[in-house]
């Protein structure tokens, strides 16, 4: 019971520091290709680093350092959608989107893991979907990066299930050095078309946006995904995906106290918000039920 209780310690901190870093998109004027490309490179090289100090070296046979750099670019993509939401509209919006994660989880795990649908889930799910709807409808003004926000939380969704799949037997240490190449050479490959699509003057970071960079890279992404990747071996991709919805609640905490974003929020704002976390409520309870039996 006491190592559960930690895995659930660790899964909240990791929720948390994934809240910071709807800040950070908004801190660093970068855009999201390139903002993604730095965080993944940075990251990839801060634990390379640590590992070295470590004395530890990630062995993996070839065909699973293949599957897990493929879930590095997964991981890539759904940031690239996750900081574009963000910049398109706000980062009230953007985080909160990230509460459909688990209605995906719900909808793509009877499919990947060939397991049985569960309706009660659904309705947790559902009750996240009805909070978004109710925020959504305080403000139409930013479709485009609701849309993509949606998207990113598909993709988050897809990446928590084959994470789950693919570390079993698997270290953590394994696990990340080879998302973070993964996700570092997807993003080299996808950045110079998305960048012809979407020019900018410069492509360097200058040493108020490294400072940022590398506060993301480290405690938003290396520490971020090592607690999350360590609670997949004790707690369910639905679990993960449900207490993920905790984010927007962190998220826009930190958005009213950095950016001031409370001034346009609406009585169905905030009932949305108390939806989702009931939803995240009635989860924890019935986990709860499920281990005490």
């Amino acid at each position: 019971m006491q190592g559960i209780k930690f895995e659930y310690l660790k899964l909240h901190i990791s929720v948390l520091l994934a809240g910071f870093t709807g800040i950070l998109a908004k801190l660093i004027p970068m855009n999201e290709g390139l903002i993604v490309f730095y965080r993944m490179l940075f990251a990839f090289l801060i634990f390379c680093i640590m590992l070295f100090f470590m004395k530890k070296k990630p062995v993996e046979n070839l065909s699973n350092s293949i599957k897990i750099i493929g879930l590095g670019a997964l991981l890539a993509l759904h940031l690239v959608f996750f900081f574009g939401s963000i910049k398109y509209s706000s980062v009230s919006i953007g985080v909160v989107c990230y509460s459909l994660v688990g209605f995906f989880t719900v909808l793509f795990q009877p499919l990947i893991e060939k397991t049985k649908f569960s309706f009660i889930e659904l309705f947790f799910s559902l009750l996240a979907v009805l909070g978004i709807w109710l925020i959504f409808s305080f403000d139409v003004s930013y479709r485009f990066g609701i849309v993509l926000g949606i998207i990113s939380a598909a993709l988050f969704a897809l990446y928590t299930l084959f994470n789950q799949i693919i570390e079993v037997g698997k270290s953590t240490r394994n696990m990340l050095f080879y998302e973070l190449l993964g996700g570092a050479l997807f993003m080299i490959i996808i950045l110079p078309i998305y960048l012809h699509f979407n020019p900018v003057s410069t492509i360097l970071p200058n040493l108020g946006e490294c400072f940022w960079l590398l506060i993301l890279a480290f405690f938003c992404t290396v520490l971020l995904y090592l607690l999350h990747i360590s609670v997949l071996k004790k707690l369910s991709a639905f679990t993960v995906g449900i207490a993920g919805n905790l984010e927007p609640i962190y998220g826009i905490l930190l958005a009213v106290i950095f950016f001031g974003e409370a001034h346009d929020f609406t009585l169905s704002f905030y009932i949305g918000m108390t939806l989702i976390l009931l939803s995240v409520f009635l989860q924890s309870i019935l986990k709860k039920q499920a281990i005490a039996k």
